[in-house]
């Protein structure tokens, strides 16, 4: 019996000419449908009812990079990453850590200043890598900018639950905890017999309803939030110093116990992923591209700028820390306040002052993570990807108001429900795939259309997106299992909504049929 030509298979109409085919090309042409660089050029420089308003020059994009970047990392998660992995050389792990995040706002900026319009990582995957990746990033930033202000939010409620207990205020657990409790290591859920953490969603309508009366006024507020708690910051920094005692840093890199990531080199890696949520809230500041004044030449600055400042003063904060007490007693909430107490007398002036500038650095973390998501809602809607009401603008305040009135109330259920250490864990995995699929898109965008004008380009091509996106992924290797699931989970829900609903109504993929 002869053999059965299997190529003759592949060959039948079935296949060359077959339903099959054709079904596979179209929803290839449609979903994987760029945007134009002319398309995104004209929404950029279009003005009108429906536009949001240029306001922000290079010190309010700086101002909003380290007002995103300097809150629950530097005032929580230090100690735990020096006590538990690092030891003193958590000051390493912090270069580490901001080294991979300048990997990836060095994509970041090449692309702000290409492509200076509200949407973030979004816009960008949409002008490279096709609408359906574009719209995967954009459901994802939603656990980074969504997520993340209640994170803070949740962090906040803490601060300001102490600060007021100083003061003789107490504010009962059962309405400033969450009603679930989260083990981060065990990935065990118990109730806690809270109700609801009333602090967290109340800062959170706080900093919603500025947001919807404007930009410039949300700008200001920030601004000043940011002077306090680096005044705050440095001063601990400064007056610190004279307390140091080096022995504290002997040995700087503590030997490794013999478990990966429990000290040694190991461990500041490890500590590197961890305070990796240090630094999250960098990117928010392309999101406000379309509100700068001068995007092509500021929007790098505020990007860049901001990473650098914060990278300096974390460095600082962990050497005066980890020189004043052993590094041994900070695996505590308070890392900073720890610091101050083993100081003594000398510094108990400073004490109320380091609650207040935490308690000024987590608000303004929350202002900004509210203020990028409605912008990623904005211009997902302009492409017909979510409902057009996403995209109206307040005729008097220029403000995306209803994106960002959801955005506030979800941010409000979840902060009031949900533990920090769920949060946090959410967070960090979704900004680490917005990280990768930005750097993906500058290499396909410098080999794709090479000749494109690029006001800021990324330096050491293809080195550095390469190292971003390796960096990146290695990051996301070393959280649990429990992270990649939900993240998964979530991808499938925002698959669903993409194929029910973003498809057949995407101004763009009708456009390609």
């Amino acid at each position: 019996m002869a053999k059965p030509k299997i190529e003759n298979t592949f060959n039948s109409p079935l296949f060359s000419l077959g339903l099959f085919r054709k079904l596979i090309l179209i929803m290839s042409k449609n979903i994987f449908v760029t945007k134009s660089m002319d398309v995104l050029m004209k929404e950029a420089s279009h003005e009108g009812e429906h536009s949001l308003k240029r306001t922000l020059g290079k010190t309010n994009l700086v101002m909003l990079g380290v007002g995103a970047i300097i809150g629950a990392g530097i005032f929580v998660l230090t100690g735990a990453a020096a006590s538990q992995h690092a030891g003193p050389a958590v000051v390493i792990s912090f270069i580490v850590a901001g080294i991979a995040c300048a990997f990836a706002g060095l994509c970041y900026s090449e692309f702000a200043s290409m492509i200076p319009i509200a949407g973030s990582a979004y816009t960008y995957a949409y002008a490279t890598l096709g609408e359906f990746i574009a719209w995967i990033i954009g459901w994802d930033l939603i656990l980074e900018y969504l997520f993340g202000a209640s994170t803070v939010a949740v962090g906040w409620s803490g601060y300001v639950t102490s600060f007021l207990k100083d003061f003789g205020i107490t504010i009962p657990e059962s309405l400033s905890s969450a009603p679930i409790a989260y083990d981060t290591a065990t990935h065990v859920y118990t109730a806690t017999g809270a109700l609801i953490n009333l602090p967290a969603m109340f800062i959170i309508g706080i900093m919603t309803w500025l947001l919807v009366v404007g930009i410039r006024e949300s700008a200001n507020f920030n601004n000043v939030i940011v002077i306090v708690k680096v005044i705050v910051i440095m001063l601990f920094v400064i007056f610190g110093w004279q307390y140091i005692h080096t022995d504290n840093w002997h040995p700087f890199i503590p030997e490794n116990t013999g478990v990966f990531g429990e000290f040694g080199w190991s461990g500041i890696v490890r500590a590197a992923g961890i305070i990796f949520f240090a630094y999250v809230g960098f990117d928010a500041v392309s999101t406000a591209a379309q509100e700068a004044k001068n995007p092509q030449k500021d929007m790098p600055w505020g990007i860049l700028g901001s990473l650098v400042i914060c990278t300096i003063i974390y460095i600082l904060v962990g050497l005066v820390m980890t020189g004043i007490v052993s590094y041994r007693e900070l695996n505590t909430p308070a890392p900073i306040a720890v610091a101050v107490n083993a100081a003594g007398n000398g510094l108990n002036w400073l004490r109320p002052l380091i609650k207040t500038g935490a308690i000024a650095g987590l608000s303004s973390v929350i202002l900004v993570m509210l203020m990028g998501q409605p912008r990623i809602f904005y211009s997902m809607s302009r492409d017909g990807l979510l409902p057009a009401s996403f995209s109206r603008v307040h005729k008097k305040y220029k403000t995306p108001y209803i994106t960002t009135i959801i955005t506030g109330a979800v941010a409000m259920v979840v902060a009031g429900l949900f533990p920090i250490g769920l949060l946090g864990e959410l967070v960090s995995i979704g900004t680490l795939l917005a990280f990768v699929i930005v750097c993906g898109g500058i290499l396909v965008l410098r080999y794709s259309k090479p000749d494109l004008v690029r006001p800021f380009k990324t330096p050491f091509f293809p080195v550095v997106p390469i190292l971003g996106i390796l960096s990146s992924l290695g990051l996301m290797y070393f959280l649990p299992g429990d992270t990649w699931i939900r993240l998964i989970v979530w991808m499938a829900i925002g698959i669903m909504i993409y194929f029910g609903y973003s498809k057949k109504h995407s101004k763009y993929g009708q456009e390609a049929k």
